[in-house]
């Protein structure tokens, strides 16, 4: 079942609401294979691995001209609040294929480029790699979704998700308070 844009823009002030400074891990996500995922109650963040047991690393990126994994879109975070409206049934939210679900404001003008959240003992860098859907989003949760999610708005307030690095290892765990850190220039990193 995919809902309509209307569905869709009906729920736009709930997922505004989101908060800024501080916010919550509440779902965490390792893909260890392509199509698999697997809930996790704690992860470890790697410098180097991304989130361990991901297969982030070893999938690589056909996008890039080695076939590496491309280190600005090491983990990928989204709001819960969208996953929970796209996917219309809790037990669908994994199929977004995002590492962390957060209950956080991750829009531009929240997170700039640059910006780092602690969360646990990691902390992770915002980069300037957008984060969209692709056609696997449209079959899992509609092409509706899809454009809403891309939409100017959308964009604006990352509700498709954002890309973030490792810039510190740790562990993080379901219920972890994220905090907002400061916002770094990418020239100064």
């Amino acid at each position: 079942m995919h809902l309509t844009t209307d569905e869709l823009l009906a729920a736009g002030d709930h997922l505004k609401d989101a908060p800024a400074d501080s916010g919550r891990v509440e779902l965490i996500v390792a893909r260890p294979e392509p199509g698999s995922r697997l809930l996790l109650d704690e992860a470890h963040l790697d410098v180097a691995a991304g989130l361990v047991g991901d297969n982030w690393l070893t999938r690589g990126n056909r996008r890039r001209a080695d076939g590496s994994a491309d280190p600005d879109a090491q983990i990928t975070v989204m709001n819960i609040r969208v996953a929970v409206l796209v996917a219309a049934d809790p037990q669908r939210i994994p199929l977004a294929g995002d590492q962390l679900f957060v209950d956080l404001d991750l829009s531009i003008a929240n997170l700039p480029v640059g910006s780092t959240i602690a969360i646990g003992s990691a902390v992770l860098l915002v980069t300037a790699k957008p984060h969209l859907g692709c056609a696997k989003f449209v079959a899992r949760f509609g092409e509706e979704a899809m454009r809403f999610v891309n939409s100017r708005e959308g964009r604006a307030h990352r509700w498709r998700g954002m890309n973030t690095s490792v810039l510190e290892p740790g562990t993080v765990r379901r219920g972890d308070v994220i905090t907002v850190k400061t916002c770094q220039t990418v020239a100064s990193l």
